[in-house]
């Protein structure tokens, strides 16, 4: 929709592939690329023919030029620019949870004083949002939906024999290595469910996950009264992406796949199985503790996912790395930023000490 948008900036991490190719589509008038690749001629390429110029993505952020800031940087390194983005009062479109489950109190604090506005992407806390629209105060409960991932009927011995090439092949979603590996270990449900009650004001304990294999209904809103409000639709991220860009209007897209209520059978809904899949309860229970364990919680799963992906750890060692660094954690109640990324880089180098037999 070329008419109605105009791309200022992009950046990449090394995928200097498809950056090079939206470059030459879009011309945009600055892009960011990971450092280890300056030198290389693929990230020169993207800097040819089209003059754009290089700018650290914080700065992007900020840039005078932009409006909206779509974040869809995975794990920590969402942090500061969604920050920086929120301190220059900007309309940031979310996809980034991170951002919120480390500093929920700090990041929420900033966009009421400076005037930003956060629009979620995740497409359950789309859902939420839609539910929400029109409504007032008589929440109930907040039902986040999830597949279960591709191991949902795996029993506990098989669970541990998964292999990295099985955990990245979701039944539903096209997605990117980490958060593909966090749907499979459930891990993914727990960040969402805090960074729905930074969002949405909702207390925790009005938060509740269901396992929903079809992916179809993407969450729900139960009201005082007992009725329940439920946003349904194709699997598609492109939904939830048209959604915030041009809210509060929804617009007519035929690129996007519509429900064939003919080949719908039956949604099926059951309670996550906890016990197998620990993940969810510790991001859980990080969140209630609240402080620094989040980001503790974010941090050693983004170390333990990375292990798992080089395939120095098996799929069930994430969630025991990370259960025995929030255990050692002590826990720094309203904390500030600096006191956030400190407890982050203890997480990650926790994690690499217990894999590497010094803890």
């Amino acid at each position: 929709m070329p008419d109605r948008f105009c791309v200022v900036g992009l950046a990449a991490g090394s995928n200097i592939d498809l950056l090079a190719k939206q470059v030459e589509e879009f011309h945009p008038e600055f892009i960011y690329y990971s450092q280890d690749y300056n030198q290389d001629e693929k990230a020169q390429a993207c800097r040819g023919d089209f003059g754009s110029r290089f700018l650290p993505v914080d700065e992007i952020a900020v840039h005078s030029r932009v409006d909206t800031v779509i974040m869809a940087i995975s794990g920590g390194a969402g942090f500061s620019p969604t920050s920086a983005a929120v301190r220059a009062g900007k309309t940031i479109a979310l996809a980034n949870k991170e951002s919120l489950v480390m500093a929920g109190e700090i990041i929420t604090g900033e966009v009421r004083q400076h005037g930003a506005r956060i629009l979620p992407v995740d497409s359950e806390h789309s859902a939420i949002w839609q539910c929400l629209s029109g409504e007032g105060r008589g929440v109930s409960r907040l039902i986040l939906t999830a597949s279960g991932g591709p191991f949902l009927n795996y029993s506990p011995a098989r669970l541990k024999g998964v292999s990295l090439s099985q955990a990245l092949r979701h039944p539903s979603w096209q997605m990117g290595a980490k958060v593909t590996i966090d749907s499979a270990t459930l891990m993914n449900k727990g960040l969402e469910v805090i960074e729905a009650h930074w969002l949405f004001g909702i207390p925790l304990e009005n938060i509740q996950v269901l396992v929903h294999p079809q992916s179809i209904v993407h969450s729900m809103v139960e009201f005082v009264d007992g009725s329940v409000k439920a946003q349904l639709s194709y699997p598609d991220m492109r939904l939830p992406i048209q959604y915030a860009l041009f809210y509060p209007e929804r617009v007519s897209n035929p690129e996007l796949p519509r429900l064939d209520w003919n080949n719908i059978k039956r949604l099926d809904f059951e309670p996550p199985d906890i016990d197998r899949f620990p993940c969810l309860r510790l991001a859980i229970e990080a969140g209630e503790r609240g402080g620094t364990c989040p980001a503790v919680l974010c941090a050693a799963d983004e170390a333990a996912v990375g292990l798992f992906v080089e395939e120095k750890i098996g799929f069930v060692d994430i969630a025991r790395l990370v259960e025995h660094v929030l255990d050692q954690h002590q826990v720094i109640a309203h904390p500030g930023i600096e006191e956030i990324m400190a407890a982050d880089d203890w997480a990650r180098e926790l994690v690499f000490k217990m894999v590497n037999g010094d803890s």
